[in-house]
């Protein structure tokens, strides 16, 4: 589902490059990034997902060579096929919860907005715990309850692949379990792959496979 091959990439302003001779990951495979910080966790991430383009190689997500594709393709590709988790959550203050979880509808014209996708955000939402909460904005939400509302709007689009920069990194054990039960689950009965980048050690053991990123970068 997700192939990469001879891929190479590079901010030359500080050296930092990034090699990449071979990758794959499979339906429903779940997959832990790991390494220190600054060696190229969160760029390979944004690589996979088509936020930066390589140099050199390409990287196929379903037979789509998105390295090939222009800005608003990859654009439309990742609003429509792609869920994103990060650890600041990336939230919007002024949207409450349920607003929030449906933003992805809001922001991307490809994607249509109806009442089942509606109905979807409140199951989802439910689900992890926040169904008496959907009207509440992130100012009054905990962490967690940030973290999984961040969760719901990745799902939210039924997507074909899931990436995770550190979701659980701000996260107290109960709610980083919580979180990743979620994802997994998920992952697990859609038959989605799962890529996440983490430095917690008690993660690493429930993934399918884990890739140390200092094999890639220099």
């Amino acid at each position: 589902m997700i192939s990469v091959h001879d891929l190479t990439f590079s901010y030359k302003e500080d050296g930092f490059s990034l090699h990449v001779p071979n990758l794959t990951v499979g339906a429903g495979e779940k997959v832990a990034v790991v390494g220190p910080s600054g060696c190229g966790k969160t760029t390979l991430i944004n690589l996979l997902c088509g936020i930066l383009v390589p140099a050199t190689g390409t990287i196929k997500f379903n037979d789509i060579d998105i390295s090939k594709l222009d800005y608003e393709d990859r654009q439309d590709l990742r609003a429509v096929k792609m869920g994103l988790v990060f650890q600041e959550f990336e939230l919007l203050e002024y949207l409450n919860v349920l607003e929030n979880i449906l933003l992805p509808f809001r922001v991307n014209q490809i994607l249509t907005l109806d009442s089942a996708v509606s109905d979807r955000a409140r199951s989802l939402a439910e689900e992890v715990g926040l169904g008496g909460k959907i009207f509440r904005y992130p100012e009054h939400l905990s962490q967690g309850e940030r973290q999984r509302t961040a969760v719901c709007r990745a799902m939210v689009s039924r997507p074909a692949v899931i990436y995770g920069d550190e979701p659980t990194g701000n996260l107290d054990p109960r709610n980083r379990d919580q979180v990743m039960e979620i994802l997994f689950h998920y992952s697990e009965t859609d038959r989605v792959p799962l890529i996440v980048v983490t430095h917690d050690p008690e993660l690493q053991a429930s993934f399918d496979r884990t890739i140390n990123i200092l094999e890639f970068s220099s």
